[in-house]
Order: C-alpha cells, then structure tokens, then sequence
C-alpha cells in the first residue's frame, strides 16, 4: 500500500490539466423489459432454501482475489447431503458481497459460473496487471488526458478481464447475487452496483459495465481517479417510501443513520449532480458491511426474507474471507523520520484494522440475531459465521510468509499458489466450519 500511495503521489505532482470522469450510466428507460440486477429479484434464486449462504470477500488486491479464489474451490469440493440429494456448497451460495480485490473473484464468478476454475488464473491472477497499468500511468502520453487514469484500468478490463460483460449478463447468467461495492468520495456511504441503488440516481444498471464497477471498487484514491456516475433527476419528486421508512427506523441508531443521510444525499438536485466511486475498502474493507446495511434498512431480517418470498432457512451461514495482513513497521527499526507515503500507510492501516474489528463484532451480533428472529420452536435457525482469515493458521512460519505478500496486483506463481492453497486450507479446518458440516450431516 505504501509503494501505492508513493506512486499515487507523484502521479500527481506529475498531472498538469484537470481531468473528466467518463459517464457510463444511462438514465432509466420506461421501455426497459429485461429482469433488473436486483436484491429484490435475485436473492435466493439459487440454492436449496434449508440453507442461506452468503459469502463476503475482502480487499488486498489479488491477495485478496486468490485467496477468495482458494475459498470457492473449496465450497465446490465439499459435498453435503440436504433434503435427501447431494449437493455442492458451492452451489447453495446464494450472495457475494465484495470489495476492492475480492470483487474481480466474485463477478467473474458470478457472469462465468464454473469457468472460474477453467481459465481465472490465467485471465486475472497470474497475469502482471498492475505492471500494465503502470507503463500506461507512466506513459508522457496519458499525463494530460482529460479522462484520467482510471479510464485506463476500466479499458483494460474491459478487454482482458470481462470483456463486453454488462449487468445484464449478470442477470442472465444464473450465478448468486453479487454486491460489488465502492465508496461514494462525496459523503463517505457505501455504494452497491445493483438497481435498487442505481434506482436512487434514476439510472439503468443493466447496461452499465461490470469491469467500471469493479474498478471502482478497487481505485485506490490518488493512484486513480473515482469512477464517475451521473445523478439523473428525472425521477426525483419525493423521497421513496422505503427510505422514508428507513429514516424512521433507525433514527436512534447513529451508524445506520448515517447511511441513510448519506442515501438521501442523492436526492440533493443542487449538488449531486455526479457521484464519485473509489475504493470499497474505505468504507467496508471486509464486504460485510453490504450484508448488514441491506438487511437493517429494508427492516430486519423477517421483512427482508418475507419481501422475497423466501422461507426461513435452517441453516444461517456467512463466510467472511479475509485477507488483510499485519506487517511489522519497518519504522521502528530506526530514528529516521518515515517518509509521507510511509506516514499515510500507517495511519491506513491503523483505522483499517479497528473498523475491521469492530466489523466482525458487528456481523457476529447481527447474525446471531437474525437466526433469533427467524426461528421458531418448530423450525430453529442456527447461525454460523466462519472466520476465515491467516492468523488462524497454525505455523508461525506461514502467518509470516502471508504477511509478507504485498497489497498489489501482481503476484508471482508460488504467492498465488499458496494464496489458494490457504484459502482451502483455512476455510476446511475451521471449526464453525466443520460444526456446519456436521449440523448439515444430520
């Protein structure tokens, strides 16, 4: 993160015009048709409905794309009998929320399915991306162009990672309901890439791009530019009920109405005429903040699953893939003043680990109280939520060597290859994990 931010830096004592975001984002089509990408639509549509399974990928850049990638091979090799029929857990997965790295592993997933394991190591995380990029960043050429540097990741993207793909692919393609998720620069509330929140810019989802999304959920600020949507007005007389409702609801609640300000911030005519997306780990660097939130403000977990028209599971499952690292400062070896880009990491860093905290803590709660709500004497719901991250691994040797793997998109084979290899490895002997498999062989 450190060498990022350095780059970032002199990048931009090396811009000397103003650039312009790129607008992608069509306005709402009364003529539209196709099924939207939409929680309300898509939620549990896969899966055999006696277990609720959702997965949550963090940032770390392709650390975190492999390690995620490690998880989901994992799921699909581990058979469970429900209801009489062997199935994969893969297959039961029925949400992907994600940021930052973690979202290239889950819409990959979720617009090609099964071919993840054919060819997403080759398309994304052997390849020297950031390289790339950065003999593009640091061509005399692209210094003043007035679209920015984001554009060139969103271009490259575009033609080697998800090439053509839109959400409507997404829709179309049958996977699970994928949250890929950013950061609203403005006012610091977090951005999901499905219609319910395109709704709120008066904006169509379904022809916007899948690799700007995920751009935007892993522009760092500084080394890149925000993804850049337009706030379309057209459709804004007074708030929607629901976020009326919203507001209401959680009015003694400082997080949760922070959220909802923030929501409503659309609805400024005057001053939001654009929104500007970067990084989703600003804001949620573990992806289970999306989980929550959409839960909360649609009015807890009863009417989130009774909107849907789902039945209440028996078994409430959320796998936290976390592949955040504790480095040893390298500071404290001397009396040397650290450099800025050394300041600004530490200080990163450091909030980022408390919010992930007290994250964890908050997912845990909820969880447990989800299932409370839901269950009944006839039909109890347990929770389960897995923990996979490396300080569970067992040798001191191992916790080191994942430590030392930097926050960058270009990784060496034997990095990727024990990325996945630990993904697998922490998610199978995980104890809440093993307890799921056993509740489920009974």
């Amino acid at each position: 993160m450190s060498r990022l931010l350095g780059l970032g830096l002199a990048l931009l004592l090396l811009s000397g015009c103003s650039s312009y975001g790129v607008i992608s984002n069509k306005p709402a089509s009364a003529a539209e048709s196709q099924q939207p990408y939409s929680i309300k639509e898509l939620s549990g549509r896969r899966g055999s409905g006696d277990v609720a399974l959702m997965l949550a990928f963090s940032g770390g850049g392709t650390r975190a794309a492999a390690l995620a990638y490690g998880v989901l091979q994992e799921l699909r090799d581990t058979t469970v009998v429900i209801d009489g029929q062997s199935r994969r857990l893969l297959d039961e997965v029925d949400t992907i929320s994600s940021v930052s790295g973690g979202s290239f592993t889950s819409a990959y997933y979720g617009l090609y399915g099964e071919r993840i394991f054919e060819d997403f190591e080759d398309v994304f995380l052997r390849r020297d991306v950031q390289g790339t990029l950065m003999r593009s960043l640091f061509n005399p050429l692209e210094w003043f162009r007035s679209t920015g540097r984001t554009e060139l990741a969103v271009k490259y993207y575009e033609e080697v990672v998800f090439p053509g793909a839109t959400f409507a692919d997404m829709t179309r393609s049958g996977g699970p309901l994928v949250l890929i998720n950013a950061s609203d620069l403005g006012y610091g509330v977090r951005f999901s890439f499905v219609q319910e929140y395109f709704n709120l810019l008066c904006s169509d989802i379904s022809p916007f791009p899948v690799a700007r999304a995920v751009t935007a959920s892993s522009a760092v600020p500084v080394v890149f530019n925000p993804v850049v949507v337009e706030n379309y007005q057209d459709c804004k007389q007074t708030l929607p009920g629901w976020l009326t409702e919203a507001q209401q609801r959680v009015e003694r609640d400082p997080q949760l109405t922070e959220v909802v300000d923030g929501l409503k911030s659309y609805f400024n005519k005057e001053n939001r005429q654009y929104a500007h997306f970067v990084d989703g780990g600003i804001t949620d660097n573990l992806g289970l903040r999306a989980i929550y939130e959409v839960v909360e403000i649609s009015g807890g977990v009863k009417v989130f699953v009774e909107k849907r028209g789902r039945k209440s599971p028996r078994q409430m499952v959320i796998i936290s893939v976390n592949a955040s690292t504790d480095v040893e400062p390298e500071m404290d070896k001397s009396n040397k003043q650290p450099s800025l880009a050394e300041t600004i990491g530490a200080v990163t860093d450091i909030q980022l680990h408390r919010y992930n905290t007290a994250t964890l803590s908050l997912m845990d709660n909820s969880l447990k109280r989800w299932a409370q709500a839901l269950s009944t004497p006839a039909k109890p719901v347990t929770p389960h939520f897995i923990q996979v991250a490396f300080a569970d691994l067992p040798q001191p040797e191992q916790l080191a060597y994942f430590n030392r793997i930097p926050t960058s998109f270009d990784l060496t084979d034997g990095q990727v290859d024990r990325l996945i290899a630990a993904g697998r490895e922490l998610l199978r002997n995980n104890p809440d994990f093993q307890r799921l498999l056993t509740e489920l062989a009974h």
